[in-house]
């Protein structure tokens, strides 16, 4: 069992995906997707676009995609996610793969592409091109692509400075001396900062559409979210889709997706 296999059948990605800061992410992140999906729908059927989710973890994103009537194929690697999402009973094609290697899907396969967990547990820049690579070579020429990454400064701050553990990290070079986190062969993430997104897109030849903060200061208000009534919460939410493009907040995000065009 790895070290991903273990944390993953422990950790429960539905009830992280279910609470309020969760809740943000992923439908702020849905947004994006059905802004893509329009524009597919303009050019085909609904049933002839396909998708392939790289790292679905338990099906969030593909299965209710696939409940939409899209054509939808999922690459996780964990087998007890895997089991999860199989057990929903949706049209998805789902196997048990990772993002470095997808030898079953021919060239230009997929109108969109989703990556969502991958760039979370690559550690090093070779293992992200090698998957930035994978996820361009199955998508079709004009066809898009969706990255997620964890970011420097949400880690920095939430386990550096909140859990009091930034002199422990600076000593033993999990920090660097300009705050970048640097992941050891023994961490389960890897977070970045815009400048590494846009190294490792220029690295890959991939051309930006745009990048959005799915889920801003969500995760640094919990309680505060938690407390919310229904309608106040549904305004954050639409607040969050309101200021998810601006420039000044992409690296305070938690999460960022990066949304790609494959020339």
């Amino acid at each position: 069992m790895t070290k991903l296999e273990d944390y993953y059948n422990k950790f429960n990605e539905e009830k992280r995906l279910g609470r309020r800061h969760g809740q943000v992410e992923y439908r702020v992140t849905m947004h994006f997707i059905e802004e893509k999906l329009k524009a597919l729908e303009t050019k085909k059927e609904k049933k002839d676009i396909r998708i392939i989710d790289i790292g679905a973890g338990t099906g969030r994103y593909c299965v209710e995609l696939a409940n939409r009537g899209y054509d939808v194929t999922a690459v996780e690697p964990v087998k007890h996610n895997l089991g999860r999402l199989k057990a929903k009973g949706s049209s998805v094609k789902a196997y048990q793969g990772n993002a470095l290697k997808l030898k079953k899907f021919e060239d230009e396969s997929f109108d969109l592409t989703l990556m969502f967990g991958p760039m979370y547990h690559l550690l090093t820049h070779e293992e992200r091109k090698t998957a930035m690579g994978e996820a361009c070579r199955v998508t079709k020429t004009g066809g898009s692509i969706m990255v997620a990454y964890c970011m420097n400064e949400y880690g920095v701050l939430m386990y550096g400075f909140k859990e009091n553990q930034v002199l422990a990290c600076l000593k033993d070079g999990r920090l660097s001396t300009d705050f970048h986190c640097v992941p050891t062969e023994d961490d389960l993430y890897a977070y970045m900062r815009p400048a590494d997104i846009d190294e490792l897109n220029e690295a890959s030849g991939m051309r930006r559409e745009k990048i959005v903060a799915v889920d801003g200061a969500a995760n640094y208000m919990r309680p505060v979210l938690k407390a919310m009534d229904e309608e106040t919460f549904e305004k954050f939410i639409e607040y969050q889709i309101s200021i998810a493009e601006r420039a000044d907040l992409i690296g305070a995000s938690a999460h960022t997706v990066d949304i790609l065009r494959k020339q």
